[in-house]
């Protein structure tokens, strides 16, 4: 046991991140470590005391092409924490998810010569693109806590620091998933067919995906009249942002459409939503991990900037997007990525999920999937970072 408070930063850039954060700082604070949080941390982050400099949507820039846009402000967030650390340094560094800015946020750390420890708590798909990075994280991250044990597995053939810790939502997420019991939560029918829509949790994505998704339901109600589709907003801005796409629609599909806002401060909608639906349709992300332990039948579906996509693709090393084929090392669900991802094609790859049959043997296997994750050993989070301290 430490015998001294704790200074620990933090820096998370979406909704999971901050879900992650939370539960860290709880797990800190349970095993009776004495420590302050600050950094850029969500709602679910500031609900555990944690002092947040700069608000967290201001890292949710995804993409090449895109980040370039917004790479002025990005540096001055990570020149202002770079100071703010050097004034008064903290013991450790964790930067969560966000590998992109974490991990230049970690280099610079490193570059002051500052007494801080450093911690990436989801690895970057090193894995799958830009392998070399790999050297880099060596050279600036003291510990990689791994989510998954092939992470680890790669981390080791470079003599990288790193813990598998599993994901806390394969524990979180219980193997029984009553849908009726989910569909209740949110005052549904038990008598309709709802299918899930989710164009993502950023500005950029709902732009891009949102009529992409509607359209889909468009097609699909115009064959399946009885179907309800479930939308999820995790704050009011994203609410706002998908009825101003949904006022284009017929009146119709919109009498079809339930559009639910995140009511608390662990942004769970998403969850909910997918928890209460028949099938999933959803952007590719970590969302489809959720689904996944969920064993919702689903379709996963993104479009990048055009030159985004050609230059990840000429760098992506693995056959997959989607964490659940990744981590099946197989095609589990179905992919449509970039010129795939159209309207009459998410449509279609909906439609097949509609077969008792087919939806069954998918639910099956993402049990499968769930049931070997938890099997897998893992290290307490905790206990490894405290590691790096002793």
């Amino acid at each position: 046991m430490l015998n001294r408070k704790l200074k620990i930063g933090i820096v998370v850039g979406e909704v999971s991140g901050d879900t992650l954060g939370a539960k860290l700082i709880r797990s800190f604070r349970e095993q009776g470590i004495d420590a302050e949080f600050e950094g850029i941390g969500g709602p679910q982050m500031i609900a555990e005391g944690f002092n947040s400099y700069y608000p967290m949507d201001i890292l949710s820039v995804m993409g090449i092409v895109e980040v370039l846009k917004d790479i002025k402000k990005l540096f001055a967030v990570r020149d202002g924490l770079v100071e703010t650390w050097t004034e008064n340094p903290v013991d450790i560094f964790i930067g969560i998810d966000a590998p992109d800015f974490n991990l230049r946020l970690s280099k610079s750390l490193k570059q002051k010569k500052l007494p801080i420890k450093t911690v990436q708590y989801v690895s970057p798909s090193v894995w799958a693109w830009r392998q070399g990075r790999v050297h880099g994280i060596k050279a600036t991250i003291d510990l990689v806590l791994c989510l998954f044990p092939f992470e680890k597995n790669f981390y080791n053939e470079y003599a990288v620091n790193a813990a598998f810790v599993g994901h806390p939502l394969a524990s979180q997420i219980p193997i029984q998933n009553p849908i009726l019991e989910a569909k209740n939560a949110l005052g549904l029918s038990n008598d309709v067919k709802h299918i899930a829509l989710l164009p993502g949790s950023r500005r950029g994505e709902i732009e891009k995906l949102g009529p992409l998704v509607l359209d889909a339901a468009k097609i699909i109600h115009q064959k399946y009249p009885d179907y309800e589709f479930l939308i999820p907003a995790i704050n009011d801005a994203r609410k706002q942002q998908i009825e101003e796409i949904l006022a284009k629609y017929p009146e119709e599909l919109k009498a079809k459409i339930k559009l639910l806002e995140n009511i608390d401060a662990e942004s769970k909608i998403g969850r909910m939503v997918m928890d209460a639906s028949d099938i999933v349709a959803l952007a590719s992300g970590t969302a489809t991990l959720e689904a996944m332990l969920l064993h919702r039948p689903m379709v996963t579906f993104y479009k990048l900037n055009t030159l985004t996509y050609w230059i990840a693709k000429l760098l992506v090393k693995i056959p997959y997007y989607s964490l659940p084929n990744i981590i099946a090392g197989k095609k589990v669900i179905q992919e449509l990525i970039q010129h795939d991802a159209t309207p009459e094609k998410l449509a279609k790859e909906i439609e097949k999920l509609m077969s008792i049959e087919t939806s069954k043997i998918q639910s099956m296997q993402l049990l499968t999937m769930h049931k070997q994750l938890l099997a897998d050993n893992s290290e307490d989070p905790v206990a490894a970072i405290l590691n790096l301290i002793k």
